[in-house]
């Protein structure tokens, strides 16, 4: 769904609600150091935190704060980033919830990262966004594209094909597959667009000649996009439409094969609760929260994104934008299964193909 460590503590500020400040703890820095049981830490992909304090996360954990008086202690990276981490300190865990992009849910839940919780209101999401043993749960719905400089490019690349001009050799870059939650999307959408993983290999291995390099952070190529120090980046409908708003040269596409329809999947922020939590009974809060009506109704007005409760269908303006968007893309759904067995052996064809 990607993303730079947040190596230093920074404060979540509660512009958007009468809340006490919560504090973004990246460093060392625990609960359990604090001595402070009115705590939870989430491990987040990055994307829905606002750049200026006026996200999605901003306001919702403001309002949890306001409602339990919990703070919460937020750590950011990408999602195999937040994986690898939890996985390192399983004999000391830190993490009380932990929300990534598919597949690395998936691969946490393989490694005994997770333990069940259904979260209340999680019997009002689709089967296909939860897990069925209760180890995880997507709390906002979103799609992967891509993102191009509407200042620099007269319209939107519309096909795979056309990123492979020399016009783009170094203005093109894309997160990196297997640490990025959307970089890894990157790999699953071109596998499914060219029909399987070694035609997909081989117009990755192209594309190269035009890349500017690995980049951990999804999030921080819009900017770069933005700025038109690049002009075709990957990313994610939430988290680019949500940028848009202060980036005016951001534009939003997905890329088709040539001939073929522009195609996309849906690339949820999924939740779970970390086995052998410090603060389990403050993760259920939290994530029940998450699930809440009140806080769900704010994910497209708030955060760009879409509800991951079937029955709360906003109306308000960014809603009707994101439908405008998504209106001619081909949603095809990925054997999330077999991606996460093979996982390591996909991302390992990609360092092959580009020489990464």
């Amino acid at each position: 769904m990607s993303r730079k460590l947040l190596r230093t503590a920074t404060a979540l500020t509660a512009g958007l609600a009468l809340a006490p400040v919560l504090v973004a703890c990246g460093g060392s820095t625990t609960a359990d150091a604090k001595g402070d049981e009115k705590v939870v830490t989430v491990y987040s992909a990055d994307g829905l935190k606002g750049e200026k304090g006026d996200g999605w996360y901003d306001k919702v954990f403001a309002d949890f704060t306001a409602k339990t008086g919990i703070e919460v202690e937020y750590v950011e990276g990408g999602s195999g980033e937040m994986v690898q981490r939890a996985v390192r300190e399983k004999t000391n865990t830190q993490a009380d919830v932990l929300i990534t992009l598919p597949p690395f849910i998936q691969q946490a839940d393989g490694k005994g990262l997770l333990q069940p919780y259904r979260p209340q209101g999680s019997d009002r999401v689709n089967g296909a966004d939860k897990d069925s043993g209760g180890k995880w749960t997507s709390v906002v719905n979103n799609y992967f594209g891509f993102v191009y400089n509407k200042k620099e490019l007269p319209e939107a690349p519309r096909t795979w094909e056309q990123l492979l001009d020399p016009k783009f050799k170094g203005k093109l870059q894309y997160s990196t597959p297997g640490v990025a939650g959307d970089g890894t999307a990157v790999v699953i959408k071109s596998m499914h667009d060219f029909g399987g993983k070694e035609p997909a290999m081989e117009y990755l291995k192209k594309l190269q000649a035009n890349n500017v390099g690995p980049s951990s952070s999804t999030s921080k190529l819009a900017p770069k996009t933005d700025k038109g120090e690049i002009l075709v980046a990957n990313g994610d409908v939430q988290m680019n439409f949500a940028q848009s708003k202060s980036m005016p040269n951001l534009g939003i596409w997905f890329p088709a094969r040539d001939g073929g329809k522009p195609t996309s999947f849906a690339l949820p922020y999924a939740a779970g609760l970390v086995k052998d939590a410090p603060h389990t009974e403050n993760g259920k809060k939290l994530l029940d929260h998450l699930l809440s009506e009140d806080a769900q109704k704010l994910v497209s007005e708030v955060g760009g994104g879409f509800p991951a409760r079937t029955d709360v269908r906003p109306t308000d303006a960014n809603a009707v934008e994101l439908m405008k968007i998504m209106s001619g893309v081909e949603i095809f759904e990925p054997d999330w299964a077999d991606i996460d067995k093979n996982l390591t052996a996909y991302v390992d064809a990609w360092k092959s193909a580009t020489g990464s």
